[in-house]
């Protein structure tokens, strides 16, 4: 019986660099009360957000993924012509072949790289991330390129007051690469379908082309289902993935949750009973919800204003539609 040649890949895989974009135009609060009957009060007490950040017809979900991914690569001190893979995780990229990192694999100069999209809500991050690093070890890629991407102003019902306030645009990305001791650890990771329902696009896209339904399909969730089965499940997978890294609350520097709304960042910090010198991502207040792209673009932010720095250990979570979730530990860039 013949042999199949094992893989040679890395013994292990980092974070490499991390970059982000953010659109131009910045919404207040103030934008979105043109279509509900709300307040700024209301909105910042139930969701912390101030600001988002909405694209503009330029700023595609590509155009956003390539500077973002340029910073990434830049900042790994790699070249594009390095990658040999390029994760996107996104929803609202509305060509559903080919993969949109098909075309960003191409334009940022990669030597033909594998390239393919994945849908995974909010947790999508944290299942590219997943990915590359098995990629990286297997030995299939040297580097990887992952991104989160988002254009959900596309997907925003600005009639819907439990929703028009959420949702922003924007691209995180990350290079993922060899290491020669763990900076990724295991990922808790899985889905609750049963749940499905409590976050949902309105109607499928084949209902709005054959009229019968005349509003174009939108993102709704049950806002408290949502919240309490993110406070308390979402806690217990957060958990976990300390466990699974070896590590407890008291070694972290940094907790980087998915950016969904400040009350739900604020009780799992609680719930966790993280220490106060735990550095707490809140770039919700001014980027709002961003699914796939919230946890790169916070993870930029931290360490662009030095509330991170590099070899900071960081645990990362994201969670939501499917219902779907992925948390692990990692060695920051």
């Amino acid at each position: 019986m013949a042999k199949i040649k094992p893989s040679k890949g890395a013994p292990y895989a980092r974070i490499l660099g991390v970059g982000g974009y953010r659109p131009v135009r910045v919404v207040p609060n103030e934008v979105i009360l043109e279509t509900i009957d709300s307040s700024d009060e209301w909105i910042r007490s139930r969701s912390g957000i101030e600001t988002r950040h909405w694209a503009s017809d330029e700023e595609t979900v590509a155009a956003m993924s390539i500077e973002a991914a340029g910073k990434a690569i830049a900042e790994a001190g790699i070249t594009a012509a390095q990658v040999g893979g390029v994760i996107v995780s996104t929803v609202s990229h509305f060509k559903q072949t080919p993969a949109v990192a098909t075309e960003i694999a191409d334009k940022l100069g990669t030597d033909k790289a594998a390239a393919f999209d994945i849908s995974a809500g909010c947790a999508g991050f944290g299942y590219g991330l997943t990915l590359a690093k098995g990629m990286v070890v297997e030995g299939s890629a040297e580097y990887v390129l992952v991104i989160g991407v988002e254009r959900l102003s596309d997907l925003t019902d600005l009639e819907d007051r439990a929703t028009a306030f959420l949702f922003g645009d924007g691209a995180g990305a990350v290079v993922v690469g060899p290491a020669q001791e763990p900076a990724i650890g295991p990922t808790v990771w899985g889905s609750e379908g049963d749940k499905s329902e409590t976050i949902k696009q309105t109607v499928p896209w084949t209902d709005y082309r054959d009229g019968e339904v005349a509003k174009f399909p939108a993102i709704t969730q049950e806002g408290q289902a949502v919240f309490r089965w993110a406070v308390f499940e979402m806690a217990k997978v957060a958990k976990e993935a300390l466990d699974a890294a070896g590590l407890t609350a008291n070694d972290l520097d940094v907790f980087i949750p998915h950016q969904a709304n400040e009350r739900i960042i604020d009780s799992m910090v609680k719930t966790l009973k993280l220490p106060e010198h735990v550095t707490v991502a809140r770039d919700v207040r001014t980027t709002g919800n961003t699914s796939a792209a919230s946890i790169p673009l916070a993870m930029e932010r931290l360490l662009a204003t030095g509330e991170a720095k590099s070899g900071d250990t960081a645990l990362l979570i994201g969670f939501g539609a499917g219902l779907v979730y992925a948390a692990t530990v990692v060695t920051l860039p």
